[in-house]
């Protein structure tokens, strides 16, 4: 996948509602493989698609864009030996020295590119409409549906599910929106009819700990208002919620919080590299070593002695930060 291939899929992802990040080489000293313009999509769980560099640059990359999508903040990676760059490097630059016998250097720009978020609106009061109307202008992916037309269907982990039936099925579709567990779940009503319809659904054996997460009123609390206002005080709680990250509990597992890779040191160079199968593993005397490329295990095979006592430092380094 070339470089304009990695931009057309990644719009595919996004369109689809899939978190990732974009990694692009903005600069390249020579002979590193990556070239600049080089990009590539890395996914919440770790797949990369594309071309961003060889094997040293590879796993640094993934690891970085991995936190990237956990935290939703971009960062501008420069990936080489310290002797290479001194005092030189720019505020705000993480410097991951990487240690490649090309002797090449990269820049790497990683942006985090999150779900357009999903609002689903059921109901077709005025309210419902005019809050349909201000998600779709915030450029969020939003849905109408009326209330005997919902189902769990219309919805996922990653979904805002506003009901506003106002006594219309207003049980039937909470009923239905439980099930699918989105992100947020609010009621339009009073907290008294907000009581009667959970302990109705209660009775019906739906189980506690979904009919506690539905938000009943919905909304910031602004007073008596018409019903445009009740539209826009839904929707400044649901920017509020997003902005404070309360609403990334919606996201599914592998973006809100990237699992955890099995890291080791290459004994070789010292890189820091994914404890599995990609990465040249090897058994000597009783314990398991993993190398950044098939050179520096050929080189550890032929004289295991001679890296060691270096990787025991290398560890020593590592603990003490």
């Amino acid at each position: 996948m070339d470089g304009w291939g990695v931009v057309a899929r990644a719009d595919e992802l996004a369109r689809s509602g899939q978190a990732f990040a974009l990694a692009t080489v903005v600069w390249r000293q020579a002979p590193s493989s990556g070239q600049q313009g080089s990009r590539a999509i890395i996914t919440a769980s770790g797949e990369l698609q594309g071309w961003i560099g060889g094997a040293c640059a590879e796993p640094v990359v993934i690891r970085e864009a991995r936190q990237v999508i956990a935290e939703g903040v971009p960062r501008l990676l420069l990936l080489g030996t310290p002797e290479q760059f001194g005092a030189a490097v720019p505020d705000g630059m993480t410097v991951v020295p990487i240690s490649c016998q090309s002797e090449g250097a990269l820049e790497v720009y990683i942006e985090p590119v999150l779900p357009t978020p999903h609002l689903v609106v059921v109901g077709r009061s005025p309210m419902a409409n005019t809050l349909a109307d201000l998600g779709r202008a915030l450029g969020w992916r939003t849905a109408l549906i009326d209330g005997p037309d919902f189902s769990a269907a219309d919805a996922d982990e990653r979904s805002m599910v506003v009901v506003a039936t106002q006594g219309h099925g207003d049980e039937e579709a909470i009923e239905q929106a439980v099930l699918a567990r989105p992100g947020y779940l609010g009621l339009v009503g009073s907290q008294r009819r907000g009581a009667s319809v959970l302990g109705y659904l209660a009775e019906r054996g739906v189980p506690s700990d979904q009919l506690d997460r539905v938000r009943v009123p919905v909304g910031l609390d602004l007073g008596r208002t018409s019903h445009r206002e009740i539209a826009v005080a839904i929707l400044a709680e649901l920017v509020q919620l997003r902005a404070s990250g309360a609403l990334r509990a919606g996201l599914p597992a592998e973006t809100a919080e990237p699992a955890e890779l099995a890291e080791a040191v290459d004994p070789v160079c010292g890189m820091t590299v994914t404890a599995g199968p990609a990465s040249y593993p090897l058994e000597h005397e009783g314990e398991t070593y993993y190398f950044c490329r098939a050179g520096c295990r050929r080189e550890f095979e032929q004289d295991p002695a001679a890296y060691l006592t270096k990787e025991s430092r290398c560890l020593s380094r590592t603990n003490s930060r």
